[in-house]
């Protein structure tokens, strides 16, 4: 069974609450209710930190468990060397996700440290972007194999 593990970054646990203008109006613990109905094939870890060490650590407690990970890093996309650092270090492959268009938001959202470690990007599509990245692994050929 492809195991995938999603990892949300800082504020994101505010999903549903927290600008719903831009996040829009759903929890992300109910729709990964909902991404694990959608994918019954599919084991469907997730995480969610504030705290960039503990993502940093988390990342790396991935090796040699899981084929893939789905990374929202929220605003350390565009602060965080040490995360970039991470997701090249641990050798599973990532898609990073993004729910808003950063690139259509403040000039400092458009850089992100982590995309050039990733082997994809989605960006404002909502959360379902989330579902297209599970999808791309599912059909992908580049999924990690763990030991």
């Amino acid at each position: 069974m492809l195991q995938l593990n999603i990892i949300n970054g800082p504020n994101l646990n505010l999903l549903g609450t927290r600008e719903p203008e831009i996040y829009g109006m759903q929890s992300f613990d109910d729709y990964i209710g909902l991404l694990k109905t959608r994918f019954p094939s599919v084991d469907l870890l997730y995480y969610q930190s504030n705290i960039e060490g503990e993502l940093i650590n988390y990342l790396h407690s991935c090796i040699g468990k899981v084929q893939g990970i789905i990374l929202n890093a929220g605003a350390y996309t565009h602060t965080s060397i040490a995360l970039a650092d991470a997701v090249s270090a641990i050798g599973i492959p990532v898609v990073e996700v993004h729910i808003s268009n950063v690139l259509a938001r403040e000039d400092y959202r458009k850089t992100s440290f982590i995309a050039s470690k990733c082997i994809g990007s989605v960006s404002g599509l909502g959360l379902d972007g989330y579902a297209l990245a599970v999808q791309y692994f599912i059909d992908s050929d580049s999924v990690a194999h763990p030991a």
